[in-house]
Formats: structure tokens, sequence, C-alpha cells
């Protein structure tokens, strides 16, 4: 089913898919199916990825809030010392 717009289509769910993924998707359509398989696994493993890693942030946002705390005190402090990463 599509929509009015151009630019994608709605499935039943309601998600939009863009004109430039169904033209992917009709590229690797034309695929052998050994290769579509093998796009189909790196697209869903890099989505979980993804995902994970959106998990992993966000979980871990308190803590990296506390540590940027942390460090800003340590420099108001005079604690710090710049960052000379070509010195030896």
């Amino acid at each position: 089913m599509t929509t009015e717009s151009s630019d994608a289509t709605v499935g039943e769910t309601g998600d939009r898919m863009s004109e430039l993924l169904e033209k992917a998707f009709a590229e690797v359509a034309k695929l052998p199916e050994r290769d579509q398989d093998a796009i189909a696994e790196w697209l869903l493993e890099e989505l979980h990825s993804e995902r994970e890693w959106e998990r992993t942030l966000a979980d871990s946002s308190d803590v990296l809030s506390r540590l940027a705390d942390e460090a800003l005190e340590e420099h108001r402090e005079g604690r710090t010392r710049p960052l000379a990463p070509n010195e030896r």
C-alpha cells in the first residue's frame, strides 16, 4: 500500500520505507539467493548492533554524566593539565 507521498511506502504496521531503501531492496532481489541471504544477515546484525549500542548508551547516561561532573570539578580545582598527545 502506498501513500500520497512519493518518497515512502506505508506497510501494514504504518512503518514507512523510503524510496531509496525500496530501490536497494529491489537491486538486492536481483542477486542470487546466497548473496541476498548474506546481505540480509549483515543488515540484521547491523540493526541489532545499533539497538544494543543505543541501549548501552542509554543505560550508561547516568554514569557518563557523573564522570563528566567529576572531570569538570577536577578541572575547576586545577587538578588537570592540558593534553599533549604528541609529547613523550
